[in-house]
């Protein structure tokens, strides 16, 4: 099944509002900013399905219109079934001048035999802010589907000012170099990816070890940040539980959000 979500995201009076949707079962949009002290937009993608199935294909478009700023969330865990073709997933997300976006979705379940393959490209103007993330679990655990899935291929491509900043090429195959090797996910059974770029004038790189102090109390985890060609870092984290790895990623979104410097400049660069 073919399945459509579009996403416009306006500003108009201080205010950042949802100018345009469109969606195909089983996706839904709810409004979650109502308790929200800012005047960003928040969002929640939901769905009724169980997860994709076999031949499923998620076509998703996001554009956010000059100095609007959108918070998506995720109704629950993404669960990718077994299958005998594969599902596939699409996603293009576009930033005008001033405007920010931050995504970090609950993780990802892949199930015995699953075939998953995604591609993400962002196009970034002048001034703004991205976040993103992604956290990839073993599988089932709890049902002994540790890395039975046959492969998750996942590629996000970033563009700022049509020249590409980032790209970050994933591919999953347990079946044919088993992640629990050396050199692979080093005995860990989750891992996730967070990315962060500024297009403004601010620096970024002074927020690296703030971030690092956020997560540094958490047990049993492996984590990193690297800078990158952009203004921006990219957060890397390994350990054994969805929950644990999805609490961090959401704290570190709270920081960049919500801190002041971080915010998304309405006014165009003069230096650009």
């Amino acid at each position: 099944m073919i399945s459509k979500l579009t996403i416009v995201a306006g500003f108009k009076e201080g205010r950042s509002y949802l100018r345009d949707t469109f969606f195909t079962r089983p996706f839904r949009i709810a409004n979650v900013g109502q308790y929200k002290t800012d005047h960003d937009l928040y969002l929640m993608v939901m769905s009724a399905s169980p997860g994709l199935l076999d031949k499923d294909r998620y076509d998703i478009s996001i554009k956010l219109e000059k100095c609007a700023h959108l918070q998506l969330y995720s109704q629950a865990y993404q669960r990718l079934h077994s299958m005998q073709e594969g599902a596939t997933q699409m996603i293009v997300i576009t930033l005008e001048q001033g405007s920010a976006f931050s995504y970090v979705p609950h993780p990802v379940v892949p199930h015995q035999n699953s075939k998953f393959r995604s591609r993400t490209v962002v196009h970034l103007q002048k001034n703004c802010q991205l976040l993103l993330s992604e956290i990839i679990t073993c599988g089932r655990k709890h049902f002994g589907e540790v890395f039975r899935f046959t492969y998750y291929h996942n590629l996000l491509e970033v563009y700022y000012q049509q020249k590409l900043v980032l790209k970050d090429n994933l591919l999953l195959q347990p079946q044919r170099l088993p992640l629990n090797a050396i050199g692979q996910l080093d005995g860990y059974t989750h891992q996730g990816m967070l990315v962060y770029i500024n297009t403004g004038q601010e620096s970024v790189e002074t927020y690296a070890g703030e971030i690092m102090r956020l997560i540094e109390n958490e047990k049993d985890i492996l984590y990193g940040i690297s800078g990158i060609a952009a203004n921006g870092f990219v957060l890397r984290m390994l350990g054994n539980g969805g929950e644990q790895l999805f609490d961090c990623f959401t704290r570190v979104q709270e920081r960049l959000w919500r801190c002041k410097p971080l915010k998304a400049n309405h006014q165009e660069d003069p230096a650009h």
